[in-house]
């Protein structure tokens, strides 16, 4: 049974930094990331990162966001630096192995002008 348990998530002032941890259980998985929902819109890609250190960047994220893995730890890390207000929504952790998804709960960032 895969579980995700994310933390991390807060209020913060733009131009602040926040770090989110996600960690997994139940298997080792090839892809770990992080996707968002700004408020009203669409679920999104932030940043992804396979078992051996690809990683890939939403462009709106590049240069100020940073993903990494434990994969000794099964976690994934977000640090999110000079964080804009438009950053804000619920982030959440994702995990694939095998074509199979699976998500977190979900931890609420918001940046505030």
């Amino acid at each position: 049974q895969v579980q995700l348990v994310e933390s991390g998530g807060g209020l913060v002032q733009a131009g602040g930094s926040l770090r989110l941890s996600c960690a997994a259980s139940g298997s080792i998985f090839s892809i770990m990331g992080w996707y968002r929902q700004p408020p009203g819109k669409q679920r999104e890609l932030v940043a992804t990162i396979t078992h051996g250190g690809t990683t890939n960047y939403a462009d709106s994220v590049k240069g100020r966001f940073t993903i990494s893995r434990d994969n000794a730890k099964n976690t994934v890390y977000l640090q999110m630096n000079s964080l804009k207000p438009e950053d804000t929504g619920v982030y959440y952790c994702n995990v694939q192995i095998f074509g199979s998804l699976f998500w977190g709960q979900g931890t609420q960032v918001t940046v505030s002008s």
